[in-house]
Formats: C-alpha cells, sequence, structure tokens
C-alpha cells in the first residue's frame, strides 16, 4: 500500500467504532479523518466466521481489494472494515463492489474523473 499503513493499536478501533459506518451484507466500514496525509486501515473479522485460515483468508482479500483501489480514496482517514459472514464465500468481484458502494457512502471516495 503506497500511500496507507496499517492501523493496529485497539483504542483507535475502538474510537472508530462509536462513529456512524456504514453497511451491507458483506462488510461494515467505519471511517473518521485522522488529520495526517495517509490513510490508516484496519481489518477486523470475527472468530465465528471460520477458523484461521479462513479469517486470514477473508483479511487477505479485504486488504487486496483496498490496495488495488488505494487511488481512488480520500487521503487523512482512518479506516476499520468489519467483515461479515457473506464475505466467507463471496467471489472477488462481489466483494469489491460492496467494499467501493460503502466507501462512496461514507464519502471516502475521490469524485471519479470523466475522462474522454
Amino acid at each position: 500500500m503506497k500511500f496507507s499503513k496499517s492501523l493496529k493499536l485497539n483504542h483507535i478501533f475502538q474510537r472508530l467504532y462509536r462513529t456512524t459506518g456504514v453497511a451491507n451484507g458483506f462488510v461494515v466500514l467505519y471511517a473518521r479523518k485522522n488529520g495526517t496525509d495517509t490513510n490508516r486501515v484496519g481489518i477486523t473479522v470475527s472468530k465465528k466466521l471460520g477458523h484461521a485460515v479462513v479469517r486470514n483468508r477473508v483479511r487477505r482479500r479485504l486488504r487486496d481489494v483496498y490496495r488495488l483501489n488505494e487511488e481512488k480514496f480520500r487521503k487523512g482517514w482512518d479506516i476499520v472494515v468489519v467483515a461479515r459472514s457473506k464475505a466467507v464465500t463471496a467471489d472477488f468481484q462481489k466483494l469489491t463492489a460492496a467494499y467501493l458502494q460503502l466507501a462512496e457512502k461514507a464519502g471516502i471516495l475521490l469524485p471519479a474523473r470523466n475522462e474522454l
């Protein structure tokens, strides 16, 4: 990730959970300005979704969705993504569409450029 860092501190996760998030069947997304010029991204996958192999696979896929679309995000945000049970079996295109739809709804995507 070129423009982002990993979010690891528990108190920052807790601060984001107290904000209003946006959700769909695949993920829940919490976002808050962090006052810097970089994004910090954290991913949470509950033990209810499966064993470690399953959880790590979901975490890798969500991290990859962000990495491939990183240039579309505004800078200066803390982002926490919480996986839901449908994320385990979803194909990558659906997961990407769900992630970007929530990012747009949360207002952290840059406006689309019309290139002619």
